[in-house]
Protein backbone atom coordinates (compact mmCIF):
# COMPACT_ATOMS: atom_id res chain seq x y z
CA UNK A 1 0.00 0.00 0.00
CA UNK A 2 1.07 3.61 -0.36
CA UNK A 3 2.41 5.38 2.72
CA UNK A 4 0.19 7.99 4.39
CA UNK A 5 1.10 11.63 4.53
CA UNK A 6 2.99 12.43 7.71
CA UNK A 7 0.84 13.61 10.59
CA UNK A 8 1.78 14.71 14.09
CA UNK A 9 0.64 11.37 15.52
CA UNK A 10 1.39 8.76 12.84
CA UNK A 11 3.35 5.80 14.19
CA UNK A 12 5.23 2.99 12.44
CA UNK A 13 6.22 -0.20 14.25
CA UNK A 14 9.02 -2.09 12.50
CA UNK A 15 8.49 -5.83 12.83
CA UNK A 16 5.76 -8.00 14.29
CA UNK A 17 7.52 -10.78 16.12
CA UNK A 18 6.89 -11.51 19.79
CA UNK A 19 7.91 -8.02 20.91
CA UNK A 20 6.46 -6.21 17.92
CA UNK A 21 3.02 -7.73 18.46
CA UNK A 22 3.21 -6.83 22.16
CA UNK A 23 4.10 -3.22 21.33
CA UNK A 24 1.26 -3.04 18.80
CA UNK A 25 -1.13 -4.37 21.44
CA UNK A 26 0.19 -1.88 23.99
CA UNK A 27 -0.21 1.06 21.63
CA UNK A 28 -3.71 0.05 20.55
CA UNK A 29 -4.85 -0.56 24.14
CA UNK A 30 -3.41 2.75 25.33
CA UNK A 31 -5.24 4.57 22.53
CA UNK A 32 -8.60 2.89 23.17
CA UNK A 33 -11.35 5.24 24.34
CA UNK A 34 -9.65 8.17 22.65
CA UNK A 35 -9.07 9.12 19.06
CA UNK A 36 -6.65 6.36 18.10
CA UNK A 37 -3.45 7.50 16.49
CA UNK A 38 -2.80 6.04 13.04
CA UNK A 39 -0.74 2.89 13.55
CA UNK A 40 1.16 1.13 10.78
CA UNK A 41 3.40 -1.92 10.87
CA UNK A 42 6.35 -2.57 8.57
CA UNK A 43 6.61 -6.18 7.41
CA UNK A 44 8.74 -7.93 4.85
CA UNK A 45 6.73 -8.84 1.73
CA UNK A 46 5.76 -12.52 1.74
CA UNK A 47 3.38 -14.79 -0.10
CA UNK A 48 3.43 -17.53 2.53
CA UNK A 49 0.30 -18.61 4.37
CA UNK A 50 1.93 -17.69 7.68
CA UNK A 51 2.75 -14.24 6.34
CA UNK A 52 -0.80 -13.66 5.15
CA UNK A 53 -2.16 -14.77 8.51
CA UNK A 54 0.13 -12.32 10.29
CA UNK A 55 -0.99 -9.46 8.04
CA UNK A 56 -4.63 -10.30 8.71
CA UNK A 57 -3.96 -10.59 12.45
CA UNK A 58 -2.47 -7.09 12.49
CA UNK A 59 -5.34 -5.66 10.47
CA UNK A 60 -7.82 -7.33 12.83
CA UNK A 61 -6.21 -5.33 15.65
CA UNK A 62 -6.94 -2.11 13.79
CA UNK A 63 -3.47 -1.42 12.42
CA UNK A 64 -2.39 -1.32 8.79
CA UNK A 65 0.57 -2.95 7.05
CA UNK A 66 3.38 -1.36 5.05
CA UNK A 67 5.82 -3.57 3.16
CA UNK A 68 9.58 -3.13 3.21
CA UNK A 69 12.67 -5.29 3.49
CA UNK A 70 15.23 -4.23 6.09
CA UNK A 71 17.90 -6.44 4.56
CA UNK A 72 17.39 -5.88 0.84
CA UNK A 73 15.98 -2.36 0.61
CA UNK A 74 18.46 0.49 0.33
CA UNK A 75 18.80 3.16 2.98
CA UNK A 76 17.13 5.60 0.60
CA UNK A 77 14.21 3.22 0.08
CA UNK A 78 13.74 2.72 3.81
CA UNK A 79 14.03 6.45 4.43
CA UNK A 80 11.25 7.09 1.91
CA UNK A 81 9.01 4.78 3.95
CA UNK A 82 9.98 6.21 7.33
CA UNK A 83 9.49 9.81 6.16
CA UNK A 84 5.70 9.39 6.34
CA UNK A 85 5.73 8.90 10.12
CA UNK A 86 6.31 11.10 13.12
CA UNK A 87 7.24 8.17 15.39
CA UNK A 88 9.14 5.02 14.42
CA UNK A 89 9.53 2.13 16.87
CA UNK A 90 12.00 -0.59 15.90
CA UNK A 91 11.03 -4.08 17.10
CA UNK A 92 13.00 -6.03 14.50
CA UNK A 93 15.64 -7.39 16.87
CA UNK A 94 18.90 -8.82 15.60
CA UNK A 95 17.41 -11.13 12.97
CA UNK A 96 18.62 -8.88 10.15
CA UNK A 97 22.25 -9.60 10.96
CA UNK A 98 25.21 -7.36 11.64
CA UNK A 99 24.79 -3.73 10.62
CA UNK A 100 21.00 -3.82 10.33
CA UNK A 101 20.37 -1.55 13.31
CA UNK A 102 22.89 1.01 12.04
CA UNK A 103 21.19 0.86 8.62
CA UNK A 104 17.72 1.39 10.10
CA UNK A 105 18.95 4.28 12.24
CA UNK A 106 20.66 5.93 9.27
CA UNK A 107 17.40 5.73 7.32
CA UNK A 108 15.39 7.12 10.26
CA UNK A 109 17.72 10.09 10.60
CA UNK A 110 17.78 10.67 6.84
CA UNK A 111 13.97 10.72 6.88
CA UNK A 112 13.89 13.40 9.62
CA UNK A 113 11.56 11.27 11.74
CA UNK A 114 10.42 13.34 14.71
CA UNK A 115 10.80 10.60 17.35
CA UNK A 116 12.59 7.24 17.25
CA UNK A 117 12.57 4.29 19.62
CA UNK A 118 15.44 2.06 18.44
CA UNK A 119 15.80 -1.62 19.12
CA UNK A 120 17.54 -1.26 22.49
CA UNK A 121 15.15 -3.39 24.56
CA UNK A 122 17.84 -5.20 26.50
CA UNK A 123 20.76 -4.57 28.78
CA UNK A 124 22.54 -1.34 29.76
CA UNK A 125 25.00 -1.38 26.87
CA UNK A 126 26.85 1.71 28.03
CA UNK A 127 27.68 0.23 31.43
CA UNK A 128 28.83 -2.98 29.76
CA UNK A 129 30.84 -1.11 27.14
CA UNK A 130 32.47 -2.42 24.00
CA UNK A 131 34.30 -5.72 23.72
CA UNK A 132 31.75 -7.80 25.63
CA UNK A 133 32.06 -10.65 23.15
CA UNK A 134 28.65 -9.79 21.71
CA UNK A 135 29.24 -7.86 18.44
CA UNK A 136 25.56 -6.88 18.24
CA UNK A 137 25.90 -5.22 21.64
CA UNK A 138 28.72 -3.08 20.23
CA UNK A 139 26.39 -2.13 17.38
CA UNK A 140 23.85 -0.92 19.93
CA UNK A 141 26.48 1.52 21.17
CA UNK A 142 27.06 2.65 17.58
CA UNK A 143 23.34 3.44 17.32
CA UNK A 144 23.46 5.50 20.52
CA UNK A 145 26.45 7.43 19.19
CA UNK A 146 24.54 8.15 15.96
CA UNK A 147 21.49 9.43 17.83
CA UNK A 148 23.48 11.63 20.20
CA UNK A 149 25.49 13.14 17.33
CA UNK A 150 22.38 14.81 15.85
CA UNK A 151 19.56 17.01 17.10
CA UNK A 152 16.71 16.74 14.55
CA UNK A 153 15.30 13.40 15.66
CA UNK A 154 14.28 12.93 19.29
CA UNK A 155 14.92 9.48 20.68
CA UNK A 156 13.90 7.28 23.58
CA UNK A 157 15.89 4.20 24.52
CA UNK A 158 13.96 1.65 26.57
CA UNK A 159 16.12 -0.76 28.55
CA UNK A 160 13.98 -3.68 29.69
CA UNK A 161 16.50 -6.41 30.38
CA UNK A 162 16.06 -9.98 29.24
CA UNK A 163 12.67 -11.40 28.28
CA UNK A 164 11.31 -13.09 31.41
CA UNK A 165 10.67 -16.27 29.44
CA UNK A 166 14.38 -16.57 28.67
CA UNK A 167 15.10 -17.26 32.35
CA UNK A 168 13.33 -20.58 31.83
CA UNK A 169 14.31 -21.28 28.22
CA UNK A 170 15.84 -24.80 28.10
CA UNK A 171 18.43 -23.77 25.49
CA UNK A 172 19.78 -21.03 27.78
CA UNK A 173 20.21 -23.59 30.52
CA UNK A 174 19.52 -21.65 33.71
CA UNK A 175 16.56 -23.74 34.86
CA UNK A 176 15.96 -27.44 34.28
CA UNK A 177 12.50 -28.23 35.63
CA UNK A 178 12.70 -31.97 34.92
CA UNK A 179 15.92 -32.35 36.91
CA UNK A 180 14.88 -29.70 39.47
CA UNK A 181 18.13 -27.83 38.87
CA UNK A 182 19.03 -24.14 38.75
CA UNK A 183 22.38 -22.92 37.43
CA UNK A 184 24.01 -19.59 38.24
CA UNK A 185 26.26 -17.75 35.80
CA UNK A 186 29.43 -16.56 37.48
CA UNK A 187 28.10 -15.99 41.00
CA UNK A 188 24.94 -16.65 42.97
CA UNK A 189 24.92 -12.94 43.86
CA UNK A 190 24.87 -11.73 40.25
CA UNK A 191 21.48 -10.36 39.23
CA UNK A 192 19.35 -10.19 36.09
CA UNK A 193 16.60 -7.76 35.14
CA UNK A 194 13.73 -9.27 33.15
CA UNK A 195 10.48 -7.96 31.65
CA UNK A 196 7.77 -9.82 29.72
CA UNK A 197 7.07 -8.71 26.13
CA UNK A 198 3.48 -7.85 27.14
CA UNK A 199 4.78 -5.52 29.84
CA UNK A 200 7.33 -3.99 27.46
CA UNK A 201 4.50 -3.24 25.04
CA UNK A 202 2.36 -1.70 27.76
CA UNK A 203 5.24 0.35 29.14
CA UNK A 204 6.42 1.50 25.72
CA UNK A 205 2.96 2.95 25.08
CA UNK A 206 3.00 4.68 28.48
CA UNK A 207 6.49 6.07 27.93
CA UNK A 208 5.52 7.51 24.54
CA UNK A 209 2.38 9.08 25.99
CA UNK A 210 4.06 10.50 29.10
CA UNK A 211 3.61 14.17 29.91
CA UNK A 212 5.82 16.07 29.88
CA UNK A 213 7.25 14.24 26.86
CA UNK A 214 10.31 12.11 27.40
CA UNK A 215 13.04 13.17 25.01
CA UNK A 216 16.58 11.94 24.37
CA UNK A 217 16.68 9.74 27.44
CA UNK A 218 17.37 6.14 28.41
CA UNK A 219 14.34 4.81 30.31
CA UNK A 220 14.63 1.69 32.44
CA UNK A 221 11.85 -0.83 33.05
CA UNK A 222 11.80 -4.07 35.03
CA UNK A 223 9.25 -6.78 35.57
CA UNK A 224 11.67 -8.25 38.07
CA UNK A 225 15.27 -7.93 39.18
CA UNK A 226 16.55 -10.99 40.97
CA UNK A 227 19.79 -12.73 41.82
CA UNK A 228 20.47 -16.32 40.82
CA UNK A 229 19.88 -17.26 44.45
CA UNK A 230 16.47 -15.62 44.32
CA UNK A 231 15.77 -17.36 41.00
CA UNK A 232 16.47 -20.72 42.64
CA UNK A 233 14.13 -19.76 45.49
CA UNK A 234 11.38 -18.88 43.01
CA UNK A 235 11.78 -22.20 41.20
CA UNK A 236 11.75 -24.10 44.52
CA UNK A 237 8.51 -22.41 45.51
CA UNK A 238 7.03 -23.15 42.10
CA UNK A 239 7.99 -26.84 42.22
CA UNK A 240 7.22 -27.26 45.90
CA UNK A 241 10.57 -28.95 46.58
CA UNK A 242 14.26 -28.19 46.82
CA UNK A 243 16.30 -27.74 43.66
CA UNK A 244 19.90 -28.66 42.98
CA UNK A 245 21.96 -25.48 42.73
CA UNK A 246 24.91 -25.53 40.31
CA UNK A 247 27.38 -22.67 39.91
CA UNK A 248 28.92 -22.21 36.46
CA UNK A 249 32.12 -20.34 37.26
CA UNK A 250 33.50 -17.59 35.05
CA UNK A 251 36.48 -19.80 34.19
CA UNK A 252 34.14 -22.58 33.08
CA UNK A 253 31.99 -20.20 31.05
CA UNK A 254 35.06 -18.71 29.36
CA UNK A 255 36.35 -22.19 28.58
CA UNK A 256 32.99 -23.26 27.16
CA UNK A 257 32.83 -20.18 24.95
CA UNK A 258 36.43 -20.57 23.73
CA UNK A 259 36.02 -24.27 22.94
CA UNK A 260 32.78 -23.66 21.01
CA UNK A 261 33.38 -20.41 19.11
CA UNK A 262 30.29 -20.88 16.94
CA UNK A 263 27.97 -21.60 19.86
CA UNK A 264 25.99 -18.40 20.40
CA UNK A 265 24.41 -19.70 23.61
CA UNK A 266 27.82 -20.17 25.23
CA UNK A 267 28.75 -16.61 24.31
CA UNK A 268 25.41 -15.38 25.63
CA UNK A 269 25.85 -17.15 28.97
CA UNK A 270 29.30 -15.60 29.38
CA UNK A 271 27.97 -12.15 28.48
CA UNK A 272 25.34 -12.33 31.21
CA UNK A 273 27.77 -13.60 33.86
CA UNK A 274 28.50 -10.17 35.30
CA UNK A 275 27.55 -7.88 38.16
CA UNK A 276 27.03 -4.73 36.08
CA UNK A 277 24.93 -3.72 33.11
CA UNK A 278 22.45 -6.60 33.05
CA UNK A 279 20.44 -5.60 36.13
CA UNK A 280 19.10 -2.46 37.79
CA UNK A 281 16.98 -1.75 40.83
CA UNK A 282 13.30 -2.26 40.11
CA UNK A 283 12.30 0.52 42.51
CA UNK A 284 14.08 3.08 40.29
CA UNK A 285 12.33 2.10 37.04
CA UNK A 286 9.69 3.94 35.01
CA UNK A 287 7.01 1.40 35.93
CA UNK A 288 7.74 1.78 39.64
CA UNK A 289 7.70 5.58 39.44
CA UNK A 290 4.37 5.53 37.56
CA UNK A 291 2.81 2.77 39.67
CA UNK A 292 2.27 0.50 36.67
CA UNK A 293 1.74 -3.14 37.58
CA UNK A 294 4.11 -5.62 35.93
CA UNK A 295 4.73 -9.37 36.03
CA UNK A 296 7.55 -10.68 38.20
CA UNK A 297 9.24 -14.07 37.74
CA UNK A 298 7.06 -15.81 40.32
CA UNK A 299 3.85 -14.52 38.72
CA UNK A 300 5.14 -15.44 35.27
CA UNK A 301 5.63 -19.07 36.30
CA UNK A 302 2.21 -19.16 37.91
CA UNK A 303 0.59 -17.80 34.73
CA UNK A 304 2.52 -20.27 32.59
CA UNK A 305 1.31 -23.13 34.74
CA UNK A 306 -2.29 -22.07 34.17
CA UNK A 307 -1.96 -21.89 30.39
Amino acid sequence: MSQPQKSSSSTLVIGAGELGLAVIEGLMTHASGASPHPLHVLLRPTASDAGRRKVQHIKDKGADVVHGDLADDSIDALASIFAAYSTVICCSGFVGGSGTQRKITTAVLQADVQRYVPWQFGVDYEVIGRGSGQPVWDEQLDVRDMLRAQSKTQWIIISSGMFTSFLFEPSFGLVDFERAEVRALGSWDYRLTVTTPADIGKLTAAILAHEPPIRNQVVFTAGDTLSYTQLADVVEQHLGRQVRRVLLSLDQLRSDSASRPDDLVSKYRLAFARDTGVAWTKEQTFNAAQGIAVTDARSYLRQRQLE
